[in-house]
């Protein structure tokens, strides 16, 4: 009878998890439709947006038009030029409507109606102010029909029509799609019910059942756990594609109160990815599945990295984190980096929660050694509320905070500090904690650790020691390089011809996506910001549509924090940052294509120069090596693409494109960087990147880029000319 139960109840569940999943899948269809329709939705109100601005800013144009030479005023120049550009930008966006021909052709109508009428305020203006208000009167009788007619109203009621049947049918796929999701909602929410309580009452039979053995209690808890951990695992997954996709909503150019509602989607998904991830890990702990590593870390930049990843939070409540680790502590330890890095970023995201203002500070040093054996004292402190003496000894529980309003006033599961207390356990440590109420809250952990035997090899890094160059054995393996700089690609070509590295050049993203495809590389090198398809782009194709694990190095000017993580997060396996240097350049590639480094003489990398009071050739000959080819060609080019890139940035500020003409910025930073420039010209190319300009601001900016371009031209062919009497 027993046995009959068994397979009743095996059966239930399989036929109940088969339902599951397509309710589920369902679901999701209705959801993914929804929210496709959302964004239909949003796009159509951007026209809509669109359209009332084109129109507002035509008759508010006409209208300072009439009162300048009416009440013989001066003209509004700012004003009508701004409006003009807003008129400019809008019709640019709706020129990109391509979903249907009737739309298409109304808003080219728009397009001319809208120049008829632009051109000819511009033309009364300009009267106005050489002639004065007979003449500009005498314009305006002239092309009374331009000046009256209605063609703006009219193109934009056709164009307004036009969309109306393309909303109608968008809104009610969505209305369907809406009804659709929330009956499957409720159909899954019925049954996740019932089998809970199926669930429930099988659950508490076994544990009836077996209250007498002490063995099977144990298995039955065990697996339990291992049930949360694997299902906690899985809920993760559709949180983070919901937090991926949020993301990229957010870049889109929507209204204040749409990014509103994406700027709370997603913190509520990040702290419900925060539960589930204390979840999982406490699970984990409880199911015996967190294992211990033993690998070789640097402390220094471990500390180095907790505080570049709260940098933005600490400045955002405005406080203090500060770091200090004894001069006497050995910086390569062995041990698990990744959980002594949890346990601080539970630690100092719990400081962050309690502490208004003051310090945050993190203190490492060496307690006791024995051998190679050490044991390493963390002191994380804040000036938070602190905690109640008889409160100290529930916070490591699981579940608890010192005060049962904490949750309401701060949030949290009180899970933190738990599995704090429980990895600590793990590596044969204590924890324990100080506090005062008001006075802030310090804990004091002790972790032992083994001395690494080989404390340069990881403490040192290749960019501080050249001694590598020579007799690195690459001719096995072949790299694709996706650059579009010419400068950039010359270092390439000098550094690969001199390590004798097979290599093939891609103009663009979409190049290297077809040459992946067609021959095996060990290493791609690929630029961010690239023609036809970025570097970003090219990388999630690789990885998502190509399905290949080839490893990706990030290469980008950018120095953003959280850049990256950034780059990590498309799928690329490493970053480098413009301009490159030869020794990291090295060492990356060694790194992915599993070559050993051999050490040899430092070369004439180390070659400094002071004849010049502008440029810097010590990148340049570090990167060199005394190939005077090289220098030669770099030099010839950077002679040659400085002042196109200067004209580039000109004609683009004066033709209003300012997306090319901040991407000329970008460009120009590798531009520079081969001539030592980078430091002296970085803070005007990230004004003119970055920053929304005026036209003062930008003749400043630019005035200082031309006139610091000119005078390092003038050393760069300076510089040139030595190349020649070298010749003769």
């Amino acid at each position: 009878m027993r046995r009959k139960v068994i397979y009743i109840i095996l059966s239930a569940f399989t036929v109940g998890t088969f339902v599951l999943v397509y309710i589920q899948y369902n679901s999701s269809k209705s959801i993914d439709s929804l929210v496709h329709g959302d964004n239909r939705l949003l796009e159509e109100f951007a026209i809509r947006k669109n359209l009332n601005l084109i129109e507002n800013n035509v008759i508010s144009l006409q209208r300072n038009v009439r009162t300048m030479y009416v009440d013989k005023t001066d003209a509004p120049e700012a004003q009508m030029k701004s409006e003009i550009n807003e008129i400019l930008a809008a019709e640019k966006t709706l020129q990109k409507i391509d979903d249907d021909e009737n739309t298409a052709r109304y808003v080219d109508s728009l397009e001319n109606a809208v120049t008829r009428k632009i051109m000819l305020c511009r033309k009364v203006v300009d009267t106005y102010l050489k002639n004065g208000s007979a003449s500009a009167n005498a314009v305006i009788d002239s092309n009374f029909r331009i000046w009256v007619s209605n063609d703006i109203e009219m193109a934009v009621q056709k164009i307004d029509s036009s969309r109306n049947a393309y909303i109608t049918s968008i809104t009610q796929a969505v209305d369907k799609s809406g009804k659709r999701a929330q009956k499957l909602n409720y159909l899954l929410t019925i049954v996740v019910l019932l089998s809970s309580v199926f669930l429930f009452w099988y659950i508490i039979s076994i544990i009836q059942k077996l209250t007498q053995s002490e063995k099977k209690i144990k298995e039955a808890s065990r697996i339990k756990e291992s049930f949360m951990a694997n299902m906690s695992h899985e809920i993760r997954t559709p949180i983070n594609a919901i937090l991926g996709f949020t993301a990229l909503l957010e870049r889109r150019n929507l209204d204040d109160q749409s990014q509103e509602y994406i700027k709370t989607i997603q913190k509520s998904g990040e702290s419900l990815l925060t539960i589930i991830n204390d979840i999982l890990d406490l699970s984990k702990l409880e199911a015996g599945m967190m294992r211990i590593e033993s690998a070789p870390f640097s402390v220094r930049a471990l500390v180095h990295s907790i505080e570049v990843m709260f940098g933005a939070k600490v400045v955002e409540k405005s406080l203090n984190l500060q770091s200090s680790i004894d001069e006497s502590m050995p910086d390569i330890l062995e041990g698990d980096a990744i959980r002594l890095t949890q346990i601080f970023v539970n630690l100092i995201g719990n400081a962050l929660k309690f502490t208004k203002e003051g310090t945050i500070n993190i203190k490492v040093t060496g307690e006791e050694r024995d051998g190679r054996k050490i044991k390493v004292m963390i002191v994380v402190s804040d000036t938070g509320i602190g905690i109640e003496k008889d409160k100290q000894q529930d916070i490591f529980s699981r579940f608890q905070q010192a005060d049962d309003t904490i949750t309401r006033h701060f949030g949290g599961t009180g899970l933190g500090l738990s599995i704090v207390s429980e990895l600590v356990s793990l590596q044969k440590g204590t924890i324990r904690v100080e506090s005062e109420p008001g006075s802030g809250t310090t804990f004091i952990l002790m972790i032992p650790y083994f001395v690494a035997d080989n404390q340069n090899e990881n403490n040192t890094t290749l960019s501080d020691n050249l001694e590598y160059r020579g007799n690195t054995d690459f001719n096995s393996i072949r790299l694709l390089v996706a650059e579009d700089n010419e400068i950039n690609q010359s270092l390439i070509r000098h550094l690969f011809r001199e390590w004798k590295i097979e290599y093939d050049l891609a103009q663009n993203g979409k190049e290297a996506v077809a040459m992946v495809q067609q021959h095996k590389y060990d290493l791609v090198l690929m630029d961010i910001q690239m023609p036809e398809m970025d570097g970003y782009t090219a990388t999630l194709e690789i990885r998502n549509i190509l399905k290949l694990d080839i490893p990706i190095v990030a290469m980008t000017a950018h120095a953003l924090a959280g850049e990256k993580e950034k780059c990590l997060s498309y799928g690329m396996s490493d970053y480098i940052s413009k301009p490159m240097r030869e020794a990291q350049l090295y060492k990356l590639i060694t790194k992915f294509a599993e070559i050993p480094i051999k050490h040899l003489s430092k070369g004439s990398a180390q070659q400094l120069q002071g004849e010049y009071k502008c440029i810097n050739l010590s990148y340049m000959r570090e990167i060199s090596g005394g190939n005077k080819d090289y220098e030669k060609i770099v030099t010839e080019q950077f002679i040659e693409v400085v002042p196109e890139s200067l004209a580039a940035i000109e004609t683009t500020w004066k033709n209003n494109d300012l997306v090319q003409m901040r991407q000329e910025a970008h460009n120009m930073k590798t531009t520079v960087s081969v001539m030592g420039l980078t430091e002296q010209l970085k803070p005007c190319l990230e004004e003119l990147e970055y920053s929304d300009l005026t036209a003062e601001s930008f003749s400043t900016q630019f005035g200082l880029l031309h006139e610091a371009c000119i005078k390092a031209l003038d050393e760069a062919k300076q510089f040139y000319h030595t190349f020649s009497e070298d010749e003769k």
